[in-house]
C-alpha cells in the first residue's frame, strides 16, 4: 500500500479528515520526520500507537515541537518521553527572545538499501491535537516524492527540517525540561482556546475503583502488605493502580509485567495521572532504577543477577500486573527479593490458570473483586448478547487433541473451507451490528476469512504479525467505517483498548476460559461516540466438551452440571442475552461430567493448566481433599502415580510419609505450624539445619507477612513484641517446635528433632534428594496455609474446574507407550532455533514426539526436540537444513562442561523482554572472547556478549527413522 493516496490537498472537516492521511503514512514509513508548534495530549493519543509500532519495526522517527506560549501539553511531553525512551529522536524549541514557531509539517519517506525511493512531505496547518486531525478545517499541502522523480524539492523540505530539528534553540527533550516547564504553565495558563482546545479534565475514578481504593486503603490499616485485586477486563485496573499509588503517596513504584505493550500502555496511563512522577524502564536494554516510577519486564529484573544488586527496600511500592500470564514460580524470586510497603496484585480475569498460585503470592489476601456481570450492573461495561451457534461443518469428535488442545493444524484445514465460511456469514448477517472483530484460529485462516467476505461485498481486512494492514490502522479504518470486519490472529487477546466494537465473531475454539474472557472483553468497553448500547457475540461451538467453558465462563460458574442446569434459566443481567443452540445443550447432557477419583480431577487440571497442578491448585478446584487422602494416600502418592516420567518427582518416593505425616497432614488448631516449616523451608533447613533463635526469628518474619493470621492467632501482648525478644522465642519454643517435635501416635517417629539447639528433620535425605524435597515441602506448607487461611475467610479464589469429559467421549490427549524403553521427549514447534540471526521464538505450546529405543536411555527433563529455522548452519560436513529437527540438551550445573567447538542453542532477550534464539558453533579467540560461527559461509561469524546464553548444546540432527 502507498504513503498516500488521493487529492494533495486535505482540506479537513468531518469530510476530509487528517488522521486517517497520517495513520496510513505513519504505518508504511521508514523515516518519519514532524516539526509542529505545539502537541496536545488529544491528538497524540490518537497516533500514538503507530508511532510506537513504527519504532517496534525499526523506523526512524525524529520529534520537535515547541515551548511557544506554552501550549504544548507537559503530558503529551511525558509521552514523548515514551517514544524517546524506544528509540524516537524528540526535540523542543525553546522559543527565545521573541522567536515564533508556527511549523507544521509531517514528512514520510520509504527507504530501501538506504535510498529514499518515494517519499511525501504534508505542510499546512494542522498541530498535533484531535482537532486538527479529525473535524477541524485545516488545509494541509502534500508534496510527493515518487520513483524516477527529481527529488531536488522533497531533499530540500527535508533539509529545512534538519535545520530546524538542528536549531540551537532546539534542545533535547529531557524529564527535567518538562519538569520546569510543567511549574511555568501553572503559573501562566495557556490561551488553549485560540487552538480550539480545552485543559484535558482531571482523571477520576470510576464507582468500581472508588469501592477498590476503598479496600485498599482498609487493608492496608489491616496491616495487610500484600494484596490481590481482580477487576475484569475493561473496568480499569491499571487505572486502578495508579490512583492507588496517588493515595498512597508512593516514592519509588515498581510496575512489573511480561509484556511490553502492557508495560507501555501503564507508563501512559501514570503519566496521564501523575505527570510528575519520572518514569524509567528496566527491561533487555535499558537498566533504569532511580525514577519516581520503574516499568519493569518480568523476564529481565526477575533474574537474579540483576536482583542481587537492588536493595530489598529500593521499592516501597509493586505492582504485578497479569498475574494468570506467569506460574508463581516466575515472579518468586522477585517478590521473596523485595520488601516493599505494599504489593499491589492484578488480573483481569478471575479463572485464572495459576490463580491459586497467586492468590498465596499476595498473602492470600483478594482485596477487592469485580467480575463482567459486576461491570455490567454499575454501567461501567455495556451487556452482552451471546449468540453460541453449532458449528455442524466440523466434527471436533474427529480432530486430534493433546495437551488440553486440538492440534491447530487440523483445525486451519477445517476452518478455512467454503462450507464453513457460507455457515458462518449467514449467522453473521443474522447478528452483526456495525463493527466486528473476528478471532481466528491461524494466518492462513484469517486471510481466507478476509478474502471470503471482501469478495461477497463486504470490506473486510485481516491483521496479523505479518499482514500489511497494521493494527492500528484497520482500528482506525473501523472505527470511521472504511472497513466493516477485522479478522485476526492472537493481537486483540488483550492490552488493546476497542471501545468502538460492536460485534464479537469467534471463529476457533479457545480451551483456556481466559483467552475466551479476554475475546469478549474487547467489546464490553463502552463508546459514547457511537451509543453502543450492547455487545453481539457470535461465537461458533462444536460437539466437545470443551466448548463448555463458554457458558461457564458467562455464567461465572466452575460447576459443568450447575451451568447446565442453569442454562435453561440462565440468571444474567436482565440486559444480557444468552442464546445456545439446544442441540449443543443436549450433547453436553449426554456426558457424564461427575468425577470422582482423584486422578480422573488430576489430568484434567492437568490439561486444563498446561502444566501439573500443585496441591494448592488441586484443594482449590473443589475435589474433597478426604476423598483424595483415602484414595492414593497423599498429595505425593497421587503426582508419583501420574508422573512417571518426571526424575525429580519420582526422587520424592523414598520421603513419602515424611513428606505426607511430618507436613501434609500436620495437625494445626492455628497457623503455627504452617509458619514454622514455611521459615525452616526458607532458612534452607534440610541443607542446613537452623538454630533455634534462627528460626523464632525468621518464623516471626513470615508471620508479619501474613497479618491477618498474625492478629488471629498470636496473643494480643505478643503482637507487639520483636523477633529477637526472649519472649518470642520463649512462646515459639513451645508451641509450634515443641509440638512439630512431638511423635503422633499413628507414626512411629516424630518428623522433626531439636539437636544441640538447632531444628532438624528427622529423616535422612540424600544430598541429590534434598532440593526435591525442599521444594515438595514448600508445595505442601503453602497448602497448609491456603486451607487455613480458607477456614478464616469465605473470600474464596476457585482454580479451573476441568470442563472434558472421561476420556471414553474425546479423542485421547495421549496413549501410554506399551514399551516402557520408548522415550517421549517435550517438542517445542514455536521454539525456532534459528539458523541465520536471532530470531523470537516460544516454549508456550509444547507437545511430545516418541523416539525409538535407541534413545531410551535419555533424561526426558534434560533433552528436548526443536525445530531449525533458516540456513546459516547449512553447510560443511554436517549442514544442518532449515525445518531439520533437532535433539538439543538442555545446559544444567551438572553437565555444563565445555562450550568451545560445540554447536550450542544460544538464546538473548529483545527490547520487550521476549526470548530470541540461535544456533551457532562456539570457538574462542586469542583475545578471551567467545564467537559464534555459522557453517555457511554467508553468514558472518559475531561476537558473543554478555547478554547471551548459552542454554542447550545440539547433540543430533533427528531424521524420520528415529521415530516412532
Amino acid at each position: 500500500m502507498k504513503l498516500a493516496e488521493g487529492p494533495v490537498l486535505t482540506s479537513g472537516g468531518l469530510d476530509d479528515p487528517f488522521l486517517p492521511k497520517l495513520q496510513q503514512a505513519i504505518n508504511r514509513a521508514t523515516n518519519i520526520e514532524i516539526s509542529v508548534s505545539f502537541i496536545q495530549q488529544s491528538g497524540l493519543n490518537l497516533i500514538f500507537d503507530a508511532l510506537s509500532d513504527a519504532l517496534a519495526r525499526d523506523a526512524s522517527i525524529s520529534i520537535v515541537t515547541s515551548d511557544y506560549l506554552l501550549i504544548t501539553d507537559p503530558v503529551a511531553l511525558r509521552h514523548l518521553m515514551i517514544l524517546q525512551s524506544r528509540g524516537a529522536k524528540t526535540k523542543i524549541f525553546t522559543c527565545k527572545n521573541n522567536q515564533s514557531f508556527h511549523m507544521k509539517t509531517y514528512i514520510f519517506v520509504q527507504q530501501q538499501n538506504g535510498l529514499a525511493d518515494i517519499g511525501c512531505a504534508y505542510i499546512g496547518s494542522n498541530n498535533i491535537s484531535k482537532a486538527a486531525f479529525t473535524h477541524a478545517f485545516e488545509w494541509c499541502l502534500r508534496h510527493d516524492l515518487l520513483p524516477n522523480q527529481d527529488p531536488k524539492e522533497f531533499s530540500y523540505i527535508r533539509q529545512q527540517f534538519l535545520q530546524i530539528f538542528n536549531h540551537s534553540q532546539a534542545i533535547d527533550l529531557s524529564d527535567a525540561f518538562i519538569n520546569d516547564y510543567a511549574q511555568k504553565r501553572k503559573l501562566f495558563k495557556p490561551p488553549l482556546v485560540i487552538v480550539n482546545e480545552v485543559e484535558p479534565a482531571e482523571p477520576v475514578p470510576n464507582s468500581a475503583q472508588q469501592q477498590a481504593l476503598i479496600a485498599l486503603a482498609e487493608t492496608r490499616l489491616a496491616l495487610q502488605s500484600k494484596g490481590l485485586v481482580v477487576l475484569a477486563t475493561g473496568m480499569g485496573k491499571t487505572w486502578l493502580a495508579a490512583f492507588d499509588v496517588q493515595q498512597f503517596n508512593a516514592k519509588k513504584v515498581l510496575f512489573v509485567a511480561h509484556r511490553e505493550e502492557i508495560l507501555l500502555q501503564a507508563e501512559r496511563t501514570f503519566n496521564t495521572l501523575l505527570p510528575s512522577l519520572v518514569t524509567g524502564h528496566f527491561n533487555a536494554q535499558t537498566k533504569v532504577l532511580d525514577t519516581d516510577i520503574v516499568f519493569a519486564s518480568i523476564q529481565t529484573l526477575g533474574k537474579q543477577q540483576y536482583l542481587s544488586k537492588i536493595n530489598q527496600h529500593h521499592f516501597d511500592y509493586i505492582i504485578v500486573d497479569e498475574f494468570h500470564h506467569a506460574g508463581a514460580a516466575s515472579y518468586q524470586s522477585l517478590l521473596s527479593h523485595f520488601t516493599p510497603q505494599f504489593l499491589l496484585g492484578l488480573t483481569a480475569t478471575p479463572e485464572r490458570t495459576d490463580q491459586a498460585d497467586i492468590l498465596s503470592l499476595c498473602d492470600n489476601n483478594l482485596v477487592f473483586e469485580r467480575n463482567i456481570i459486576d461491570g455490567i450492573e454499575s454501567g461501567i461495561l455495556v451487556p452482552f448478547h451471546y449468540q453460541g451457534i453449532n458449528d455442524t461443518t466440523v466434527d471436533y469428535q474427529e480432530l486430534p487433541w493433546r495437551n488440553g488442545k486440538f492440534d491447530p493444524k487440523a483445525l486451519e484445514n477445517q476452518f478455512a473451507t467454503e462450507k464453513r465460511a457460507k455457515h458462518v456469514f449467514s449467522h453473521w448477517q443474522t447478528h452483526k451490528q456495525q463493527r466486528t472483530l473476528a478471532f481466528c484460529v491461524s494466518k492462513a485462516h484469517a486471510d481466507f476469512m478476509a478474502r471470503w467476505f471482501s469478495a461477497r461485498g463486504i470490506k473486510a481486512v485481516s491483521v496479523h504479525s505479518d499482514s500489511e494492514v497494521r493494527r492500528g490502522e484497520a482500528l482506525s479504518w473501523l472505527a470511521l467505517g472504511k472497513i466493516e470486519v477485522i479478522f485476526s490472529v492472537d493481537l486483540f487477546n488483550e492490552g488493546t483498548d476497542l471501545p468502538s466494537i460492536d460485534t464479537i465473531l469467534i471463529l476457533r475454539p479457545t480451551e483456556s476460559k481466559i483467552l475466551f474472557l479476554q475475546q469478549l472483553g474487547r467489546g464490553l468497553r463502552t463508546s459514547p461516540e457511537t451509543n453502543k448500547t450492547f455487545v453481539s457475540v457470535i461465537d461458533f461451538i462444536g460437539n466437545h466438551i470443551s466448548f463448555l467453558n463458554r457458558p461457564m465462563a458467562l455464567l461465572q460458574i466452575n460447576n459443568a452440571e450447575e451451568t447446565l442446569t442453569q442454562l435453561k434459566a440462565p440468571k444474567i443481567h436482565p440486559d444480557c442475552v444468552i442464546n445456545i443452540d439446544p442441540e449443543l445443550i443436549n450433547f453436553w447432557q449426554q456426558l457424564k461430567l461427575d468425577y470422582t477419583k482423584a486422578y480422573q480431577q488430576y489430568q484434567l487440571l492437568n490439561d486444563d493448566l498446561g502444566h501439573r497442578p500443585t496441591a494448592t491448585e488441586f484443594y482449590h478446584s473443589g475435589f474433597n481433599w478426604s476423598k483424595l487422602t483415602k484414595q492414593h494416600d497423599s498429595w505425593f502418592d497421587l503426582v508419583i502415580s501420574q508422573q512417571d516420567d518426571n526424575p525429580q518427582l519420582q526422587a520424592l518416593t523414598p520421603y513419602l510419609a515424611f513428606l505426607s505425616r511430618g507436613v501434609e497432614k500436620a495437625t494445626m488448631s492455628k497457623c503455627f505450624k504452617a509458619i514454622l516449616l514455611e521459615a525452616f523451608i526458607e532458612l534452607n533447613g534440610l541443607n542446613h539445619p537452623p538454630t533455634i533463635e534462627a528460626v523464632c526469628s525468621k518464623s516471626w518474619q513470615v508471620f508479619k507477612r501474613y497479618p491477618k493470621l498474625w492478629t488471629q492467632d498470636v496473643k494480643a501482648h505478643l503482637q507487639l513484641i520483636d523477633a529477637d525478644s526472649p519472649k518470642w522465642r520463649k512462646y515459639w519454643l513451645d508451641n509450634p517446635i515443641t509440638f512439630l517435635c512431638k511423635q503422633d501416635k499413628s507414626d512411629s517417629q516424630s518428623w522433626f528433632v531439636v539437636k544441640n539447639d538447632r531444628l532438624h528433620a528427622n529423616i535422612d535425605i540424600a544430598s541429590d534428594d534434598i532440593e526435591s524435597v525442599t521444594i515438595g515441602m514448600s508445595e505442601l506448607s503453602q497448602l497448609l496455609l491456603a486451607r487455613y487461611s480458607q477456614r478464616l475467610s469465605k473470600a474464596k479464589i476457585n482454580a479451573p474446574v476441568s470442563t472434558h469429559n472421561n476420556h471414553d467421549n474425546v479423542v485421547a490427549i495421549s496413549k501410554e507407550s506399551k514399551d516402557k524403553e520408548l522415550p517421549s521427549l517435550s517438542f517445542y514447534p514455536d521454539l525456532k532455533i534459528a539458523c541465520g540471526h536471532f530470531k523470537t521464538g516460544s516454549d508456550d505450546n509444547v507437545d511430545t514426539r516418541q523416539l525409538n529405543e535407541s534413545f531410551s536411555k535419555l533424561d526426558p527433563s534434560i533433552f528436548f526436540i526443536a525445530p531449525a529455522s533458516g540456513d546459516s548452519m547449512n553447510g560443511g560436513k554436517n549442514p544442518i537444513n532449515n525445518g531439520d529437527l533437532l535433539l538439543l540438551e538442555r545446559i544444567t550445573s551438572i553437565n555444563a562442561g565445555s562450550i568451545t567447538g560445540k554447536i550450542m542453542a544460544i538464546e538473548i532477550q529483545d527490547a520487550a523482554g521476549d526470548n530470541q534464539y540461535l544456533l551457532r558453533k562456539v570457538s574462542k579467540l586469542n583475545t578471551g572472547q567467545y564467537q559464534l560461527n555459522a557453517h555457511n559461509l554467508d553468514y558472518a561469524p559475531m561476537l558473543a556478549n554478555e547478554t547471551m546464553n548459552t542454554f542447550a548444546r545440539l547433540k543430533q540432527v533427528l531424521d524420520e527413522s528415529d521415530f516412532v
